[in-house]
């Protein structure tokens, strides 16, 4: 009987898990845009913003059909005009897509087109909460090469939706 009831709970459990999965893709589904974008280091200094300055502008879109969307540019970008400018813009921009999945409190895009040729392929996950028409977002702890010592960083951005 006891086993009978545990497969029963983790039946319901499971069942709970795939409504609230289809509960958050329909409400994550549109078109968000960046709030803010911050970087969150280990090793306890101080958040700052993103490369590209306090206030980039991007945009994140989740489709119906399962597919999502993101291209954050900073602040102030000029056009280059030397070889060192057009990798410095390169600093200051992030852009892929692909299919995604949520798994709980995350999202995992399978990237199939990115700025960054070392992204195509692998799969990009992002933690989410939502709050009505804001999205918080948190990627994974990563070596940020930017820096000096490459800490481990994870990036903190905030999406509002666009109606």
């Amino acid at each position: 009987m006891n086993t009978l009831r545990m497969v029963l709970v983790s039946i319901a459990l499971a069942l709970l898990v795939q409504v609230s999965s289809a509960d958050d893709r329909s409400a994550l589904v549109g078109t968000w845009k960046v709030l803010s974008f911050e970087m969150e280091y280990q090793d306890g200094r101080p958040a700052s913003p993103w490369e590209g300055g306090r206030n980039p502008v991007g945009f994140l879109i989740f489709t119906e059909q399962g597919r999502m969307m993101s291209m954050i540019e900073g602040v102030d970008r000029k056009p280059a005009k030397t070889d060192e400018e057009r990798g410095a813009l390169l600093r200051t921009m992030i852009a892929y897509t692909g299919p995604y999945r949520l798994e709980g409190d995350k999202w995992i895009t399978h990237v199939d087109a990115s700025w960054v040729p070392s992204w195509t392929g692998t799969e990009q996950a992002r933690f989410y909460k939502l709050d009505g028409d804001r999205l918080q977002v948190t990627t994974a702890w990563f070596k940020y090469a930017m820096l000096s010592g490459e800490p481990m960083a994870r990036g903190v951005l905030t999406w509002g939706r666009v109606k």
